[in-house]
């Protein structure tokens, strides 16, 4: 099994690439997906979010209101911290999971924002960046999102500056083009992984 891990930063496009590495046959595990299922009413995680921010992040329903948690966190870096130390554990642990039920002859794509951040670079074999131009990132994830331009730049600002992760990579997907052009890097990466 090859394990490519996907990072990028906020709005650099990770799901667009995921999806064209998904279309060459590869299996993706969304880091983002499992975090939303950590969080789920009733989950050792959800309980220990509630401990540490209040219940005032909660729906009338008693779900974690994603939004309004993002708002509360990304104010202070030792926040982040904190969220961050109680979801990645449990993400990592279903990341595993998930990579260990597919085939020897798989090739996994591990998309995840903070790969770098979670100390995750030993689980993969290949490390591809996605960058693209902060106005693109601030473009996306408004139009993405509905969330401020402030609010955006602060969960920038609260990653791995780019430049870092590039000097990690294997490979690095300039993603500021057309679909077309993004497409080309990543059948270039793919063969480049078969050859």
């Amino acid at each position: 099994m090859i394990i490519i891990g996907l990072t990028g930063s906020f709005g650099t496009g990770k799901t667009t690439v995921a999806a064209l590495f998904k279309s060459r046959g590869a299996k993706v595990v969304d880091a983002d997906e499992l975090a939303h299922s950590a969080i789920k009413k009733g989950t050792p995680a959800y309980k220990r979010i509630i401990a540490a921010f209040g219940k005032s992040i909660l729906t009338e329903k008693g779900d974690i209101d994603r939004p309004k948690l993002g708002e509360m966190v990304f104010l202070k870096k030792d926040r982040v911290d904190k969220l961050n130390k109680i979801i990645h554990p449990q993400v990592i642990r279903r990341m595993k999971d998930k990579i260990a039920r597919l085939g020897k002859n798989d090739v996994a794509v591990i998309d995840a924002p903070l790969l770098i951040e979670a100390n995750l670079g030993n689980i993969v074999d290949i490390l591809v960046v996605v960058k693209a131009s902060r106005k693109a990132q601030v473009e996306r994830c408004a139009k993405k999102f509905s969330i401020a331009r402030t609010e955006i730049t602060r969960r920038i600002n609260s990653q791995l500056p780019m430049n870092k992760k590039i000097k990690l990579a294997d490979f690095v997907i300039d993603n500021n083009g057309a679909i077309a052009e993004t497409k080309k890097q990543v059948m270039r990466i793919w063969g480049e992984i078969w050859r």
